[in-house]
């Protein structure tokens, strides 16, 4: 019969009808710290505690009893944030049996009021809660009498070591746990074993991993213990990375795990996932071949499969190694390990399989930078044949994502990405839901509507998550939300609220730390907004200092910034050249938006040697090219510089005419700079129609038109201020004190006259002329 209960309960590892211990050596029932975790049960039930304090304890019962032991210190501390009242209790009842004798400890066990003794006991049997004390009193009746007596020596120890002061010397947990001969369950006598083989185990347990201690670990883990470590760290790896161990600390317990047990398959894969967090190839590849090798060799897969399960472990060990290859960017090495996993696959007639493969296939086209919409819309049809919603999902979006780079209407797009969520919500697909909208908001911030654009961030970020959430993770540390939060500040930081913009930033440094994966998407977007800021600013040699981090995350962005520098700094020459390379690469890799970007900035270059018509041909291709790909705030942009370009041929008619085609949408979705220079370049136009002159010709200027281009050199005046744009704002004072003294407005005239003065003498650089 106890054998059968053995089994049951306590479910050792057998190997042909014996018992032996667990492979990392330590019992995990009858400890000083399981019995402080009873004691903590017996106040519950017995003292009165508030309705909220009792659901705060009982959402700390499970990780106390499945987490690793923690010292009396840690654990009256995790108790007492819960309920003070609870925690002294607690104490007091552990002093009573470690100042006490044997009796003291047996009257404890015998007064617990357990789901099999007591009618008004609170636990049920089989509850976590009921089950846990089942195990700890059959533990517990099962000790001799100097096994009882050598378990509450360790309680005393347990005990006293927390109020141990430094000058009596640190009483460690080696001494705390009990002897594994002596606390065999399998025995009812003491046993006299070599105990010189087990002295290396005989160590304490691991400081607790409820607030992720970083703190080494002391000696080896129980079974139990070790599967809910490594559990509870590869969740808080996929959903909450930053709560999980730092990745040096993380290492250095997976060390220890598998020094205790080698062939552990699961802490293998483990430090898998924590090597790819810091990028280590080499690590990485080596701790995901032990993996599959120990999964293999253990013959987990093989007693349930038969050859099944060994070919499995081959085929989905070659599909990993071909994703850890795609992650590095090594598409050869990629190409090679997927090929051979869709051998296999194929020999095995696994279609799931083939259709993972499937979609590694496209992913690695779409790195190479090939055309792989034929290849998704296979593996498209294929998963909605073989009912893998999540496969299918993916493909669409990825199809979506293409869709977008090559010209698709937005209509169409969205009528995709809605299909996919009503097969998200059928199937509670919350990551490929986060993933959908992040998505969406970065589509309609590439085709210009910013308004759009926030509202979809938004509603991401205020989207309650559909999977449980364990271990207090609040789910929105996924690379879904990194980008909606990235999307975020910059739409922020486009406005001019750049204290918003850094507090969305530093919300991300806080919960993304430089190691983690998505780290780089708020460390480009941080330094995008700080470039752009002092560009504004007009602090060029600020802004050319960030050239080399933006490369260093982004190359092709990188070059485009250091254009804009160079030509900013009339390095004109420099800027050409870069700028020529940029527009020949970004047209190999199909980069639509950074050529029409390089194309507007080339104009501007042809501007400043007064090459108007020059740059004429390129406004008109980048303008088609937008148009083409429906890029609206690039549309607009270029319309904006054609419109400047025809102002300067001597036609402001027909470049008021075409601003006004363009001049909607950039107030409605444009960046504040964006609405300042079009104001500026209204204002302008407005001017030439009227045929004012600033050499004393004022006379026969169309008054009326006068007065309105002073309205809208106010509305760029404040756009600008809101930028602190001072060169832009030199030009505006310049403008209104002309336009002020010709319609005899003395105060006025002076006013702007005293601000252009001003701003000139603190900017000390050449301004624009006054046709620019």
């Amino acid at each position: 019969m106890a054998s059968v209960h053995e089994s049951l309960y306590f479910n050792p590892m057998m190997t042909n009808g014996v018992v032996h211990a667990n492979v990392f050596g330590i019992k995990d029932w009858v400890t000083p710290y399981k019995i402080s975790v009873l004691a903590l049960l017996y106040e519950m039930t017995a003292s009165k505690i508030t309705l909220p304090e009792r659901r705060r304890l009982n959402k700390l019962i499970l990780p106390l009893q499945q987490g690793p032991d923690l010292t009396l210190g840690q654990f009256l501390k995790t108790v007492e944030e819960c309920c003070p009242q609870t925690a002294y209790a607690v104490k007091l009842r552990l002093h009573e049996m470690a100042d006490g004798e044997v009796k003291d400890m047996e009257f404890f066990f015998f007064t617990l009021p357990t789901p099999f003794t007591a009618f008004d006991s609170e636990a049920f049997k089989t509850s976590v809660v009921g089950l846990f004390m089942r195990h700890m009193l059959l533990a517990y009746n099962k000790l001799s009498f100097s096994q009882v007596y050598k378990l509450l020596k360790s309680l005393q120890q347990y005990y006293h070591s927390h109020y141990a002061k430094p000058t009596d010397g640190h009483v460690g947990l080696p001494a705390l746990v009990a002897d594994d001969s002596d606390m065999d369950l399998t025995s009812t006598e003491d046993t006299v074993g070599d105990r010189g083989d087990k002295e290396e185990l005989d160590t304490p347990l691991h400081v607790s991993d409820l607030q992720c201690d970083t703190s080494p670990s002391r000696g080896p883990l129980s079974q139990k213990q070790a599967e809910y470590f490594l559990a509870r760290q590869a969740y808080l790896l996929k959903n909450d990375e930053n709560k999980a161990l730092k990745p040096a600390a993380l290492q250095e317990e997976l060390n220890n795990m598998l020094k205790f047990n080698p062939d552990f398959a699961e802490a293998h894969y483990l430090n898998y996932l924590n090597s790819m967090r810091v990028q280590d190839i080499f690590l990485s590849t080596h701790s995901l071949l032990h993996y599959f090798d120990r999964l293999i060799l253990s013959g987990n897969e093989g007693k349930s499969n038969g050859d099944e399960g060994y070919g499995r472990s081959l085929r989905y060990a070659a599909l990993n190694l071909a994703s850890l290859h795609c992650r590095f960017g090594h598409y050869h090495q990629a190409d090679l390990a997927l090929q051979e996993a869709i051998r296999i696959a194929q020999e095995s007639n696994d279609h799931v399989c083939l259709q993972h493969c499937l979609s590694w296939l496209y992913t690695l086209e779409q790195m190479k930078g090939s055309d792989s919409t034929v290849l998704t819309e296979d593996s498209v049809k294929m998963a909605a044949h073989f009912c893998l919603p999540y496969l299918a999902s993916l493909g669409i979006q990825s199809l979506v994502q293409q869709g977008a780079t090559h010209g698709k209407t937005a209509h169409k797009l969205m009528d995709a990405l809605k299909d996919t969520d009503i097969l998200h919500w059928k199937h509670s697909l919350s990551e490929l839901i986060e993933i959908s909208l992040a998505q969406t908001t970065s589509i309609w911030r590439m085709y210009g509507k910013s308004t759009m654009a926030l509202q979809q961030a938004q509603l991401l970020l205020n989207m309650s998550s559909l999977e449980p959430v364990n271990f207090g993770v609040q789910q929105n540390n996924t690379e879904a939300f990194t980008v909606a939060l990235c999307h975020l500040a910059e739409l922020h930081a486009e406005q001019g609220l750049y204290s918003a913009a850094s507090e969305v930033i530093h919300h991300l440094k806080e919960q993304f730390p430089p190691h983690t994966q998505s780290a780089k998407l708020w460390m480009l977007c941080d330094l995008k907004i700080q470039f752009q800021r002092h560009m504004n600013e007009g602090k060029y040699h600020m802004a050319e200092q960030l050239v080399t981090a933006i490369s260093a995350l982004n190359k092709t962005e990188g070059l485009y910034r250091k254009a804009q520098v160079l030509k900013a700094l009339n390095r004109s020459t420099e800027a050409y050249n870069i700028l020529q390379r940029l527009q020949v690469h970004c047209e190999k890799s199909k980069c639509t938006e950074m050529v029409i970007r390089v194309m507007l900035c080339t104009a501007e270059l042809h501007w400043e040697s007064s090459g108007f018509s020059t740059a004429l041909p390129l406004l008109l291709q980048a303008l088609a090219l937008a148009r083409q790909h429906h890029l609206q705030s690039l549309a607009s942009e270029a319309v904006l510089h054609l419109a400047f370009t025809q102002l300067m041929l001597g036609v402001p008619e027909q470049a008021l005419s075409v601003l006004h085609e363009a001049i909607e949408p950039v107030l409605a979705h444009g960046a504040v700079m964006d609405k300042g220079r079009a104001m500026l370049l209204a204002a302008r136009c407005q001017i030439a129609v009227a045929g004012f002159w600033p050499k004393g010709q004022g006379q026969a200027a169309d008054l009326n038109l006068v007065v309105l281009a002073v309205d809208t050199l106010n509305e760029a005046e404040a756009y600008f201020s809101k930028l602190n744009c001072k060169e832009r704002l030199r030009d505006v004072y310049y403008l209104k004190a002309q336009l002020h003294h010709s319609l005899g407005q003395t105060p006025q005239c002076n006013k702007s006259a005293m601000l252009f003065r001003l701003l000139d003498q603190e900017l000390q650089s050449p301004g624009l002329p006054l046709s620019m």
